[in-house]
């Protein structure tokens, strides 16, 4: 489909249409960046996780054994290849068990995916005091931490 030909506001109408078409089809529950919703909806189809209400606070699932899942998804992309993943709220309350994180390509294939359990996160993320909030980089060496589980493969599967 080209795109060059279509004004500002046909693109953001096309834009707008996509969004509700996603959140139609149950992959988005927001009319936010897609990013978050997205990846919410990957990890609780590959792991049968049950989605929380989308204005709960801090966890984002709940595994059917119990365990409490933050959800959180960065795409990168050739102008932005940061992977600081979005602000995590009252880290040390523990109000979480395990961080679930994707990394999606430009174009929203998954790159990678990780289960992080609260303490690596604790460990690696650093306060911001202007957001009161903590930054967690899903950089290449969170993979190489004591209990992180590569899930790169189950998120694909759930992707396709």
């Amino acid at each position: 489909m080209e795109l060059s030909g279509l004004t500002n506001l046909e693109l953001l109408n096309l834009h707008a249409q996509a969004l509700e078409e996603l959140r139609r089809r149950g992959l988005i529950r927001s009319s936010n960046n897609p990013v978050g919703d997205y990846a919410e909806y990957l990890f609780c189809k590959a792991f049968g996780w049950r989605q929380a209400d989308n204005s709960a606070k801090d966890a984002d699932a709940v595994g059917c054994d119990g365990v409490r899942y933050q959800i959180k998804g960065r795409r990168l992309t050739k102008r932005n290849m940061s992977r600081q993943l979005g602000a995590l709220r009252r880290l040390p309350e523990k109000n979480f068990d395990i961080l679930a994180g994707v990394l999606f390509n430009e174009d929203f294939s998954i790159r990678r995916a990780a289960l992080a359990p609260h303490a690596v996160v604790e460990d690696r993320a650093t306060y911001v005091d202007a957001t009161k909030s903590w930054r967690m980089m899903l950089t290449e060496d969170v993979w190489t931490c004591q209990g992180v589980t590569d899930v790169t493969a189950a998120l694909i599967a759930a992707s396709a």
